[in-house]
């Protein structure tokens, strides 16, 4: 069998485990010092993969590190890993135990090598969640600010402060807005797929600061499916024997992210989109519920804007629905 390393990724430290020697932990600090070392070790071990989680932003120096001295490194999905240990019968969760399932993922399940992402996109993804981030701050901040100027009895010092706090989150949201554009234009390929993200209908420049900064990173080889699970919009069903035939559900178990940032454009793609409307009513005319139809009507219009992306097109909405409007 391949010769692999697991790797648990913590804020402070990476446990490592070698497929040869399951029973042993190596730790190594998650420090520049303990990523040299950690290359070292791979190398001499000669190993043929290794295997890590994409935990938050923790993972991301050690598998540029790995990377840049030409080790095969693939960084998995947290949720599938997660269903691997329950496969595994693995009850039990401490670094060193997810260290040596990975290992023993790394065997097992066929990888894809990862590839890092331009500085560009990197940035582009962190302004655009802070700004996902700063936005839902300030709806609870209005959301206070409602509350209190219908109570007869509000010192104005509170309205005051809460409408001061809005007025600086606004501007915040702006010049990360700003920021985000200029990476954007600084970046040959990102102004292109901002290009043809915009020509949407739907889409300004906010959410297309949003959706970008989630389409970017990803592999251009995923196929249209492929990112439809990645934003947790497939569809699961529940169905065995006689006893269990639930409705089919949205999965969700992907990038939320990507699903907010989906949100406000398909409501006024449906609007405003001659073949969305024709497409969402007649779900709707099929049993569907309001909500339902909106998620379909999304997972179409990832679909599009992914295409999009691929082949630097414009969008094209006739392209993704059979149904015609009447006026088309």
């Amino acid at each position: 069998m391949a010769h692999c390393l697991g790797i648990d990724v913590s804020a402070k430290t990476l446990d490592v485990v070698d497929s040869n020697e399951l029973a042993r932990v190596r730790q190594f600090a998650q420090t520049p010092e303990g990523h040299r070392k950690l290359v070292c070790f791979a190398r001499q071990h000669k190993a043929q993969a290794i295997v890590m989680e994409a935990t938050g932003i923790y993972y991301l120096d050690i598998a540029l590190a790995l990377h840049q001295a030409g080790l095969p490194v693939s960084v998995i999905n947290p949720r599938s890993f997660h269903h691997f240990a329950k496969a595994c019968l693995q009850t039990n969760k401490t670094d060193q135990i997810d260290a040596r399932l990975l290992a023993d993922y790394a065997q097992r399940m066929s990888l894809r090598l990862w590839q890092p992402p331009s500085r560009e996109q990197w940035a582009l993804r962190e302004i655009a969640r802070r700004i996902n981030q700063l936005n839902g701050l300030q709806v609870m901040e209005k959301n206070r600010l409602h509350a209190l100027q219908a109570q007869h009895y509000t010192y104005t010092t509170l309205i005051d402060e809460l409408q001061a706090h809005i007025n600086y989150l606004t501007e915040r949201i702006k010049q990360l807005a700003d920021t985000a554009m200029a990476y954007i234009q600084a970046d040959q390929q990102l102004n292109q797929y901002y290009l043809s993200i915009i020509s949407t209908v739907g889409i300004a420049q906010a959410s297309a600061i949003a959706l970008l900064g989630e389409l970017a990173l990803l592999p251009e080889s995923m196929k249209a499916k492929q990112v439809s699970r990645h934003a947790g919009l497939d569809v699961q069903l529940k169905q065995s024997g006689t006893s269990l035939n639930q409705p089919g559900r949205l999965s969700k178990a992907g990038n939320t992210y990507l699903r907010a940032a989906l949100h406000m454009p398909s409501l006024s793609f449906v609007r405003h989109d001659p073949y969305a409307k024709a497409h969402y009513q007649q779900l709707q005319q099929r049993g569907k519920k309001k909500m339902q139809a909106l998620c379909a009507i999304q997972r179409k219009m990832l679909t599009g804007l992914w295409a999009c992306l691929r082949n630097n097109q414009p969008f094209d909405s006739s392209l993704l629905f059979a149904i015609k409007p009447d006026n088309a």
